[in-house]
């Protein structure tokens, strides 16, 4: 049975006003079309809020007053509301004047950055060339570039605060279908549990369009792993015996299991943070030349693995 949790927060998913205007188009993900929901399981049901009690929220989400541990999150989705924004989001939850009808529409699309750019600089690639080098001591090795005898190294320092999600844009990936890094805050998010997963309130397909989020991909409601069970003593492998005198010699005999789609989110994927991680703002130290065959179009903010999954397999 598929759990969904979602922010436990009043105004969630209210990004800036650029994006949503005034809108409440963007809090529905969260809180449902008629702000009928708790939550995340934990907020009040907003629409049951008297319009006053909204405004106070919505502000001290914004000044850092109100809340709990979302409140850092929250104070970022806000920040970019003024007064009346808030007063016409409380007007529109409640039955008021509606605001501008055109934040409905999906939000704009966002612009895809190279976070790699730089990497390959001459002057850092020319410093790395370890191959070419009569000499290698230890001030040209590893990421200390500093003698190993010195104890007192700085690390490098690096800005790693990030804009609130929805306010971002997203990161071109390294390589063909290599999981997207995260370009927003990651500030009360985590850590994600079975039962806990922020995450999906943005990134749920039926949601992430509406609010410029990246969609999660088909992968993740796939489940890939064989079908295995004990059956007469036996370990049973997608219908075969595995042993010295079963069908397959061993669990590498299968080369990829029949895939079986599935209606909610395959739980071998639900921490998001063990592949997605959020970036710094950091100089590049290591040179790199790599560069990934293939990555244009779409496929630098998208993913089509689901349906290259077994390529060259046999």
């Amino acid at each position: 049975m598929r759990r969904v949790m979602k922010v436990a927060v009043v105004g969630s998913l209210i990004a800036s006003t650029a994006l949503y205007a005034a809108s409440t188009a963007g809090c529905a993900g969260c809180h449902g079309t008629n702000f009928e929901k708790h939550a995340m399981g934990k907020s009040k049901v907003v629409k049951d809020m008297s319009k006053a009690d909204i405004v106070v929220a919505l502000k001290g989400y914004k000044a850092g007053t109100y809340g709990g541990a979302m409140k850092g999150i929250m104070k970022g989705q806000v920040a970019s509301l003024s007064d009346a924004d808030m007063q016409a989001i409380a007007d529109s939850i409640k039955g008021g004047s509606a605001a501008a009808p055109a934040a409905t529409a999906p939000a704009a699309a966002k612009k895809v950055i190279n976070i790699n750019e730089g990497v390959d600089d001459q002057k850092l690639l020319d410093k790395e060339d370890l191959g070419n080098k009569k000499v290698v001591d230890e001030t040209v090795l590893g990421l200390r570039k500093q003698t190993l005898f010195e104890e007192d190294v700085t690390p490098v320092s690096g800005k790693f605060d990030r804009p609130a999600a929805g306010t971002s844009n997203r990161f071109e990936r390294a390589y063909v279908n290599a999981p997207p890094m995260i370009p927003h805050s990651v500030e009360g998010l985590l850590p994600i549990t079975q039962d806990n997963n922020q995450c999906l309130g943005c990134h749920m397909p039926d949601v992430a369009k509406g609010v410029g989020a990246t969609p999660i991909p088909a992968s993740h409601f796939t489940n890939y792993r064989p079908t295995t069970v004990l059956k007469g003593g036996e370990l049973v492998k997608e219908g075969k015996t595995v042993g010295m005198h079963g069908q397959l010699g061993n669990v590498g005999d299968i080369k990829i299991a029949k895939a079986k789609k599935l209606n909610h989110l395959y739980q071998g994927r639900f921490n998001c943070s063990q592949c997605h991680a959020p970036q710094a703002d950091i100089k590049p130290i290591v040179g790199n030349t790599f560069k990934s065959d293939g990555l244009v179009g779409d496929l630098k903010s998208s993913s089509n693995l689901v349906d290259v999954i077994d390529e060259g397999v046999e």
